[in-house]
């Protein structure tokens, strides 16, 4: 069930009216049931994961805390790490494991091996077993009580508005929350006009932005033959607005959701193409995920602790395992590894960066230093990007062939453009969806605030010509209808 679907339109106010109409006792056995329907409309039989993983994870935080000691507590602490891995290692790796060791086979002549399985893979379980994966290291390292209410940890695992996509939320956020939803009471008018806004912000995001980008950048990728310079510069940066657009969008329209019931989650976008540095970058861009392998993979490994070297070793791994959880495909490896070399590289460089900056008396508290630090930092964000929307590595090198060795400014001034999937009337329409784009990321960048907590402090007559706005431009532009193939959001595939 998409968030920009009318099932969801029909699903979303049920769920929301008879979670304010029954008691409040019940409320999280509501929404645990109204969380299994959403998972199960996708594919009914894989709900048996997300069950394997909740009870596996609530049943390791119990013997957690009956273990006599130390050595027991890591024994079930690694048994469940295990047990979830394994499942998710299965079913996302699996075909990928097969697939290269029979190229490697094939290389030394040896009969190749037949992958016995077949399957989709679940919907969002990256997401689902990385937040159970927290809460059992969260109660290992004792930072959180195991929950005794099995019904109200399933809830914390399959929440439906964060499920499938994130954000990934830790144990004493989102489970404090759910058992506080016991004795909550409705939320603010406030509460409920900032998420309300929030849902149509992101789908705004969704399918005014993001589907409509997408043609374009499908177009340039499927017609790569076609292409020179210009086509693919401007596919890699429709790219970078187009999985921003995508995925905060998603991000964007679950926070909302969450908050019109009650719930805060964690906000997991900040105006990363304001970003100044990779580092900021990754402070500003799924937030919950950076996150999560800092605290759990990175940190675990030494962090910074243990001198340079291993400092970059740990950000390289960290990274690579990043790009991996992405997707199974080499192209996802290198999309992590490349921003691991920029973590080191830009760590390595910074006394040298300095230097040239006194020496060249450079005012690093002026605009245009800012300002190009935005500019280099997209650069190279919007570069490795390519990695990420690239199907094969052999695309990857069609794709800098036809960059590097096609110099073509010309179709700037043709019209010839507008054969890769938008006319003008389409592009016209982006280009003013990208100027709101930039004025709320704006707003978000100076004031740190996002567009629902701003809206809430604002007079009524602008509130309603804001909601207005938003309604009728996703009602007008946004890209949906039997002649369109709505696409999933990106990260439903991780």
């Amino acid at each position: 069930m998409l968030f920009n679907s009318i099932d969801f339109l029909v699903f979303f106010p049920i769920v929301v009216l008879i979670y304010f109409i029954i008691p409040i006792k019940l409320r999280y056995i509501w929404l645990l049931i109204a969380s299994y329907y959403f998972y199960m409309s996708w594919n009914a039989k894989y709900v048996i994961l997300i069950l394997f993983s909740t009870i596996v994870t609530y049943l390791s935080g119990i013997l957690i805390e009956k273990a006599s000691g130390p050595g027991q507590k890591k024994l079930v602490a690694a048994a469940s790490l295990f047990a979830n891995l394994s499942v998710l290692g299965f079913f996302k790796y699996f075909d990928f494991f097969i697939h290269n060791l029979n190229k490697l086979l094939e290389a030394v002549h040896i009969r190749l091996i037949d992958n016995p399985f077949s399957f989709l893979l679940p919907v969002g379980i990256s997401f689902y077993t990385f937040q159970a994966i927290s809460y059992t290291m969260d109660v290992y390292r004792g930072k959180a009580a195991p929950e005794k209410n099995l019904l109200k940890y399933a809830l914390f695992v399959s929440f439906f508005p964060q499920l499938v996509a994130g954000p990934i939320e830790k144990t004493e956020n989102l489970l404090t929350q759910i058992n506080d939803s016991c004795r909550k009471r409705m939320p603010s008018f406030d509460q409920f006009l900032s998420g309300f806004t929030l849902m149509l912000w992101g789908l705004f995001m969704k399918m005014v932005i993001a589907d409509r980008i997408s043609l374009f950048v499908d177009g340039v990728f499927g017609r790569l033959y076609m292409a020179g310079t210009v086509e693919t510069v401007l596919a890699a940066a429709a790219f970078a607005i187009q999985i921003y657009g995508d995925f905060a969008g998603y991000s964007i329209t679950a926070l909302g959701a969450a908050r019109i019931m009650g719930f805060e989650l964690t906000d997991n976008f900040n105006a990363p193409y304001f970003s100044g540095s990779i580092g900021d970058f990754w402070h500003r861009w799924h937030i919950s995920l950076s996150t999560w392998f800092r605290d759990y993979l990175y940190i675990p490994l030494g962090g910074s602790r243990k001198g340079a070297f291993r400092k970059y070793c740990n950000l390289m791994i960290t990274f690579s395992v990043s790009g991996l959880w992405h997707g199974a495909a080499w192209t996802f490896v290198f999309w992590g590894m490349l921003h691991g070399l920029y973590r080191v590289a830009g760590d390595l460089l910074k006394p040298a960066r300095e230097k040239l900056n006194r020496a060249f008396h450079v005012r690093t508290d002026a605009f245009s230093y800012h300002f190009g630090k935005i500019l280099i930092t997209f650069t190279l964000v919007d570069f490795a990007w390519i990695f990420f929307r690239a199907e094969s590595m052999e695309q990857i090198l069609l794709f800098f062939n036809r960059m590097f060795t096609r110099f073509n400014p010309w179709v700037l001034f043709d019209e010839s453009l507008f054969r890769y999937g938008l006319d003008r009337t389409e592009a016209g329409i982006l280009m003013a969806s990208l100027l709101v784009l930039f004025a709320v990321d704006l707003l978000r960048y100076l004031k740190n605030v996002n567009l629902g907590d701003f809206l809430v402090k604002q007079n009524l007559w602008f509130q309603y010509a804001v909601l207005l706005a938003l309604t009728v431009s996703i009602l007008v532009f946004g890209k949906y209808g039997i002649d369109f193939d709505s696409s999933q959001f990106i990260y439903f595939q991780f």
